[in-house]
């Protein structure tokens, strides 16, 4: 039996595109809020078995967003957590984009552990761990942009030093279809609701 996980990125926050925000606790902006609506009404004709999110203000928002109309309960999943960015945390692009080991973990996202946090592969594994077996039917997971482009290159048979290549826009959907031999089909990949 085929299962539909649908990956969507939470809505925009202030930080995005500025900031290593990490595992904070920012809110939606404005912006992201109507993403949030964006979101739950591009998926008002879907029948979710289940909403998941990551435990971040940001993703929970989202998810309630879809999930309220719905009188659904929306389930915080560890696993679906941001990358543990350790001392990157909190710290802006331009300031990082001279610091070697935060060159070293862009460079080799397979290996490189963030200073004080987790591996790429870390977190990877412990999404992938939870999306293969979270849900039966089509299943929203609310997650982070670096989560769902490292499960879809972990089932796209990619390594994740590839997962650049891969759009992650705030508020976006990918859909991935999970046959029942451990194997995914990419249906839409950064499908952005209006």
């Amino acid at each position: 039996m085929t299962r539909i996980l649908l990956l969507a990125r939470h809505g925009t926050h202030a930080e995005v595109g500025h900031v290593l925000s990490g595992r904070s606790e920012i809110a939606l902006s404005e912006r992201g809020r109507d993403e949030a609506v964006a979101l739950a009404r591009h998926l008002a004709g879907v029948e979710l078995g289940a909403i998941y999110a990551s435990p971040r203000r940001r993703t929970v928002e989202t998810a309630v967003a879809v999930a309220r109309p719905r009188g659904i309960e929306v389930v915080h999943a560890p696993a679906l957590d941001e990358i543990d960015f350790g001392a990157f945390t909190g710290h802006d692009f331009a300031a990082l984009a001279g610091d070697p080991n935060w060159q070293r973990w862009n460079a080799e996202r397979g290996s490189a552990r963030c200073p004080g946090g987790e591996t790429m592969g870390e977190a990877v594994a412990r999404a992938v761990d939870f999306l293969a077996s979270a849900g039966e039917g089509t299943t929203l997971c609310v997650t982070h942009c670096d989560i769902i482009r490292g499960a879809v290159t972990h089932w796209l048979g990619l390594g994740v030093e590839r997962m650049f290549q891969l759009g992650c826009d705030p508020g976006s959907v990918t859909t991935l279809a999970l046959d029942a031999r451990g194997g995914a089909t990419l249906v839409a990949l950064n499908e952005r609701p209006r």
